[in-house]
């Protein structure tokens, strides 16, 4: 089991104020360890999504973050993303990765699917995603699978796991113990009471005494 577990961050799913949201993440990414920040604007315009990928493709990158869009291959590299996160409805991973090139990150979603996550890993994807492990207001989801197959993951598998759905700093601990490699968090940030720097820092914290559980390899 690797000894690392890092916080993607995921966007609100809408910004209405850009310049304020820019304030926010700023915080939220000087507050600890984020590795990824994904662009998830559904079913928004196009130039709404551009706007945000250049407000925070500097501000991620100065930091080392990775800057991944949701959904859209061909959009992800005309805006110059680092990846793409594609879900089982989206672009086959073969013309993900023909669109974004050899060196892009491609994740996929693969709900509560080993099956899945397998044929990703076989097809090259960078990453698999397993969710929702917790109820979220953030889209509808029909899948809820264990933590064990995080563990489970692991044991097998050498590409990372990443999992999302519903996480928060009291929530995070279990899933970063059992084997996650990421949590992608969206509503646990955004909406803390507290601010989002303050979330992180929450999960952070999570993370660590998760990983200090994770039994020795």
């Amino acid at each position: 089991m690797t000894a690392d577990c890092r916080l993607y961050l995921i966007t609100p799913p809408v910004i209405d104020d850009l310049a304020a949201f820019g304030h926010q993440l700023a915080a939220a990414l000087d507050a600890g360890d984020v590795a990824a920040l994904q662009v998830r604007l559904k079913d928004q315009p196009e130039q709404v999504i551009a706007a945000v990928v250049d407000l925070v493709t500097p501000m991620c990158h100065g930091r080392d973050v990775a800057v991944i869009l949701n959904d859209d291959p061909a959009l992800a590299k005309r805006l110059g993303c680092d990846g793409v996160h594609i879900g089982q409805t989206d672009a086959p991973l073969a013309e993900a990765r023909r669109i974004m090139g050899k060196d892009a990150m491609i994740g996929v979603t693969c709900h509560d699917s080993r099956h899945l996550a397998m044929e990703a890993a076989e097809g090259g994807a960078d990453y698999v995603a397993f969710g929702a492990f917790f109820p979220t207001t953030t889209k509808e989801t029909l899948h809820r699978p264990e933590p064990e197959i995080l563990s489970i993951w692991q044991e097998a598998m050498e590409i990372p796991c990443v999992a999302i759905g519903g996480i928060t700093a009291g929530n995070a601990e279990g899933l970063a113990a059992a084997g996650a490699d990421f949590l992608a968090v969206c509503g646990g940030v955004w909406n803390h009471p507290e601010g989002p720097a303050a979330a992180v820092a929450a999960i952070e914290a999570a993370i660590a005494r998760g990983l200090a559980a994770r039994p020795a390899p």
